[in-house]
């Protein structure tokens, strides 16, 4: 199998930019489909839609197409200005996909947006209909839900949420549901009421007049590696918050828009959650896209006490709203969901495959094109790798020398248990996923041989 050449970043001028670290990538050159190519010819696959993003793939020409015509018409027109007929009818087609009631949309840029602007809302909310004791905000540990101060104080991910604790208020957290690390004799019932119950238990210890919302994501991402709780849970989840009038946001910043094989992937347990964040997928990669829906019900008290005190200079700009609108135009003219269900089982089988030539791979998990895998030291025991050897790291590096983009994290609060996703974009055929999945037993192999980990023959 041919790998990239090795991209020659020592040689190119010292860049001006800075992000996380100071390594350093090859320069993209062009994209297409499920694949990327560097300014040397390299094809790389990508494996993980950039950041759980490319849902319709790269260089859709209707796409495009339709941003060249609506840049053609007009880039920008203010909200408080103009209405814009891109927002509107994207607006529309959204809350057509949305659970009933779920009627009104707020347009933002990306996802830590989508959830401040939930955060926000909720409160605001809570302010127009006489429950002002009501701000505290329980979210799970670990979690992800943006980079935003108001998101991180609902993020459970120590690595990123640190530096900033001075800085902002700490919200109350909750285990997240992993339940395939427990050790007893529970059925996967019992175990989804049990984690749903501390959220029961940490309303009363809060107080439950304080307690405005619970934030989580229907189908884990990065923090959890797609981590998915037992069915049991998501409605008790939903009977706890209306007992004490809670409240329930839903996080579908990266399972939403198709990615899990049902358009919301709270849409698997029929879930009705009172607000939604949307992002990633939305727009696609095509333009910073993003939106928190919520119910009229909800909306009009706000309105009628001065309005939602909260915006963005991009909020329902026309040319992301044009983009927004051809990737549904995609996404329903190709049944990228049904393929995103379909492709998913096959690419899931065939990780539980590489997990039997792997032991060290412990569980595998998931919805649709929105799958992990996470390394153990020991399968009985679930205890993760040593941490020093930084396996989630090599695992991604390996890959991209051999022409694979993937995406890790680690499971346990950032600071120990290595996954890795796999989350190609949704047009990705059968033919595309036996090349992911080769580089990726060709990548596991090397991780055990640096690593001295077990292989089965």
């Amino acid at each position: 199998m041919h790998s990239p050449e090795k991209p020659a970043t020592s040689t190119r001028a010292p860049s001006h930019l800075f992000y996380q670290s100071r390594l350093r990538r090859p320069l993209v050159d062009r994209a297409e489909g499920i694949y990327l190519w560097d300014q040397n010819g390299n094809r790389f696959i990508d494996g993980s839609s950039g950041a759980m993003v490319v849902n319709i793939g790269h260089g859709n020409r209707h796409v495009i197409d339709t941003m060249k015509e609506q840049m053609d018409r007009v880039t920008f027109a203010y909200r408080l200005h103009f209405e814009n007929q891109p927002a509107e009818d994207l607006a529309r087609r959204i809350a057509g996909y949305m659970p009933d009631g779920m009627d009104k949309v707020f347009f933002v840029s990306g996802g830590s947006e989508a959830v401040e602007s939930c955060l926000k809302f909720a409160r605001q909310y809570a302010v127009a209909v006489g429950q002002k004791q009501r701000w505290k905000i329980i979210s799970r540990f670990p979690s992800y839900h943006g980079g935003t101060l108001g998101a991180l104080a609902v993020t459970g991910y120590a690595a990123l949420t640190d530096p900033f604790t001075p800085m902002m208020k700490d919200m109350p957290k909750i285990p997240a549901p992993t339940a395939y690390l427990d050790r007893d004799n529970l059925s996967m019932e019992e175990h989804g009421l049990r984690y749903a119950d501390r959220l029961e238990e940490t309303i009363l210890a809060e107080g439950a007049e304080s307690v405005l919302a619970f934030i989580m994501e229907p189908v884990g991402g990065a923090s959890t590696g797609a981590l998915v709780a037992p069915d049991s849970y998501y409605s008790r989840i939903r009977e706890i918050c209306d007992r004490y009038g809670v409240l329930l946001i839903h996080d579908e910043v990266m399972s939403g828009v198709g990615r899990t094989g049902k358009f919301l992937g709270g849409d698997y347990w029929n879930c009705r959650p009172d607000l939604i964040a949307l992002s990633k997928g939305f727009g696609s990669g095509y333009s910073p896209l993003g939106a928190m829906v919520a119910p009229s019900r909800m909306v009009q008290p706000v309105l009628d006490t001065g309005g939602f005190q909260h915006g963005y200079t991009y909020a329902g700009n026309p040319l992301a709203c044009a983009a927004g609108g051809a990737v549904l135009d995609e996404i329903e003219r190709l049944d990228l969901i049904g393929n995103a269900e379909a492709m998913g089982e096959v690419l899931r089988y065939e990780l539980v495959e590489l997990s039997k030539r792997f032991p060290f791979i412990g569980d595998v998990r998931g919805k649709g094109l929105l799958l992990a895998a996470e390394f153990v030291e020991d399968l009985v025991t679930m205890k993760p790798l040593p941490k020093e050897q930084n396996a989630f790291q090599r695992v991604v590096d390996i890959a991209y020398d051999k022409g694979l983009i993937i995406y890790s994290r680690r499971t346990r609060g950032g600071v120990e248990g290595d996954h890795f996703l796999v989350c190609p974009p949704m047009i990705v055929t059968r033919q595309q996923i036996g090349e992911i999945v080769a580089i990726l037993a060709d990548t596991l192999r090397d991780l055990a041989n640096e690593l001295d980990l077990p292989v089965n023959k």
